[in-house]
């Protein structure tokens, strides 16, 4: 989808409704995509078109379930919030998600990827992304004021869903953070770009980070940065934290989401209410 008035349009509903970059991003892409298949604005086209697509995806470019229901919500929001149709005139197939438990990491594993980080930096991101089980997107945003050193919490702005919410830090994750700030005095962003100190780092360069530490690790595990934050809800659940304080800290506006975690933890038998010191616990494994 070129630069036209539909696009702008799109952009438009995306910023007043106040979705991610990354969600601007993939449902323009979606969209840009859709047009050069059928060679027309994509609001021209039918149900039966769609359907067609989907099935392109996933009979000849073998896209999973999950990359294909991003087009759809594209599609869905292009006509329902952009052109305004009446949504049972659309008729949208989900494609059904894989049920799949991720290769979940162990403690020694994830210990295992933080001492591989030789640079300081990389492993105080590593750690903090696992102790607080942070996405990798609100990783990086997070600046030198979010750190509540006197209440030990820790405030994502602006996480999934354009919300904000504190996370608590656990005495030990705080420790280092503080010996980070004294080693590397970040002015502005707790993870600062080396190259432009205006601006955080990339979501591409902690990805690779985490990439090459569980390569030199040699766990071949599937999974990238995100099995970190998979890791800190596992490992907190068995520690007995309750599934709505975790809720809280995962950021997750449904508990149905965080519930899936129950399924992949057959061994919560007992209620911790401040959960565990994850990083603490990391010393005893390492």
């Amino acid at each position: 989808m070129a630069n036209t008035p539909l696009r702008q349009q799109v952009i438009n509903e995306l910023t007043l409704r106040g979705y991610s970059p990354r969600t601007h991003t993939s449902y323009l892409e979606a969209l840009s995509r859709i047009a050069r298949y059928y060679h027309r604005s994509p609001d021209t086209l039918s149900n039966q078109e769609i359907k067609n697509y989907l099935l392109y995806l996933l009979n000849e470019r073998k896209l999973s379930s999950a990359s294909c229901r991003v087009y759809v919500h594209a599609i869905r929001f292009l006509f329902t919030q952009v052109l305004h149709r009446n949504p049972a005139d659309i008729e949208l197939i989900y494609p059904k998600r894989e049920q799949r438990i991720p290769e979940l990491l162990t403690r020694a594993e994830v210990a295992s990827i933080v001492n591989a980080c030789h640079n300081p930096k990389h492993r105080m991101m590593l750690t903090t992304c696992y102790g607080c089980g942070l996405r990798v997107s609100e990783l990086v945003a997070l600046k030198v004021r979010d750190i509540d050193g006197e209440r030990r919490l820790l405030r994502v702005e602006q996480g999934k869903g354009a919300k904000d919410r504190l996370v608590i830090i656990s005495p030990q994750l705080l420790l280092q953070l503080r010996g980070y700030w004294q080693a590397f005095r970040p002015a502005y962003w707790l993870f600062p770009n080396a190259q432009f100190p205006l601006r955080h780092l990339s979501i591409s360069v902690v990805q690779r980070v985490f990439t090459r530490a569980k390569r030199h690790c040699r766990i071949e595990k599937s999974g990238g940065i995100h099995s970190l934050r998979h890791a800190y809800a596992t490992h907190q659940l068995e520690a007995g934290l309750p599934i709505n304080a975790l809720q809280h800290q995962l950021g997750h506006q449904q508990i149905r989401t965080t519930l899936r975690y129950l399924h992949w933890v057959p061994n919560v038998c007992r209620e911790n209410a401040n959960g565990d010191d994850l990083i603490a616990a990391l010393g005893a494994v390492s």
